[in-house]
């Protein structure tokens, strides 16, 4: 019986573990009568990943317009003859910003399905082995959030636009221009955040700065955490009022430069009275925000490429439910984590400790995103 039609879906469903995300996925994927819409950052060619083509495939047979987008370099250990299957089926696959020396640093990092218009996945699950399990024992810590309402018409409008621009050619003088990537879409149920390079602020960045003004408790889960000086003040600034702040960050990380630049944070936000908590039992990989009533989740992390680089995409939802069971999450999190205490942070830290989080940060906030805005400037026509 088709999942879609057989039960009335919850508007909202958050999905913590890879236990639960994939095979809700793989369902909405066997029960779509129409359409399905794939975008990931990372695809592996292993059991998860052939096990996510053959649910494409048979949904392609069923006569389905099957479309998948993936970033060139988040999966560019896949070769073609991977799709192949799907392809000689009549499905379409695209490979996002094709590797090019001109323009290496802009990609897309969103993931999202969308299945007839009705059902859509987005979080910051990849598709790859090491995202199954439940995040304590086994696979990474990650999130993921099921969607059913009017804001899955958006998110399909945003795949089918990042579907045309995969090939990251621009027109005469668009660098010029506010660039469409950056935008808010509002529906009732809460706003989608797109965002990418070119001009114009980040509208995810902006909300939660306005969020952050004046709030009272602030819950986050970031797995590569180097948010800039404004964001950084807000934090510290509602911790002196005598605000809850809370971090969990990545005790155990896959990206070791972006954990050591996040860490050259920690004193002067411990100084000012946030908690910062690093998560142990696995890589995490989460990407969660709770500012009082409202809750985000999407793709973005807290971070210079997240934020002003590469192509993203954010929910901000005021769902009180959801909201509880966001906090209920962290809490869950929280129990798997170190504390990290000032004094003994300041005791621990070495010279030559101090000395590579200084480099991971200046490599990471000042010399990255230099680059990408030089190659944004030179990105032929």
């Amino acid at each position: 019986m088709n999942m879609l039609s057989s039960q009335k879906l919850a508007p909202f469903k958050w999905l913590a573990t890879g236990d639960e995300n994939f095979p809700a996925l793989f369902e909405a994927i066997d029960s779509a009568t129409q359409s399905v819409r794939f975008e990931t950052y990372i695809y592996s060619n292993d059991h998860l990943g052939q096990e996510c083509r053959a649910a494409l495939v048979r949904a392609r047979q069923r006569g389905l317009k099957v479309q998948v987008l993936l970033d060139s370099i988040g999966s560019w250990m896949l070769t073609q003859g991977f799709w192949e299957p799907l392809v000689s089926a009549g499905g379409e696959v695209h490979w996002f910003n094709p590797i090019s020396l001109h323009r290496l640093a802009f990609r897309n990092h969103r993931k999202m399905l969308v299945c007839d218009d009705k059902v859509a996945f987005v979080g910051g699950f990849n598709i790859s082995d090491e995202y199954k399990g439940d995040g304590v024992h086994s696979g990474w810590c990650d999130l993921g959030l099921r969607i059913t309402g009017p804001l899955v018409k958006e998110l399909a409008d945003a795949f089918d636009e990042s579907f045309g621009r995969a090939d990251f050619k621009h027109k005469r003088f668009a660098r010029l221009r506010r660039t469409s990537a950056k935008r808010k879409l509002a529906t009732r149920q809460g706003d989608l955040f797109l965002s990418g390079p070119g001009r114009g602020r980040n509208p995810f960045q902006r909300a939660l700065h306005k969020d952050l003004t004046g709030a009272k408790n602030v819950q986050i889960i970031s797995a590569y955490f180097l948010p800039n000086r404004r964001l950084r003040r807000d934090l510290k600034r509602i911790a002196r009022a005598g605000g809850c702040v809370q971090l969990i960050l990545a005790g155990k990380s896959d990206v070791y430069l972006s954990q050591l630049a996040g860490r050259s944070l920690y004193q002067r936000l411990l100084r000012a009275g946030v908690e910062i908590y690093e998560y142990q039992p696995q890589i995490l990989h989460t990407k969660l925000i709770v500012v009082d009533g409202a809750v985000y989740a999407g793709s973005s992390n807290l971070d210079p490429r997240s934020l002003y680089i590469n192509y993203e995409l954010t929910l901000r939802l005021t769902d009180q439910k959801l909201v509880a069971e966001a906090r209920e999450i962290f809490r869950q999190k929280l129990a798997h984590c170190a504390r990290i205490e000032a004094k003994a942070w300041k005791k621990s830290s070495t010279w030559w400790g101090r000395l590579k989080r200084r480099w991971a940060y200046f490599l990471l906030v000042r010399i990255d995103p230099l680059i990408a805005r030089w190659q944004y400037r030179r990105m032929p026509d």
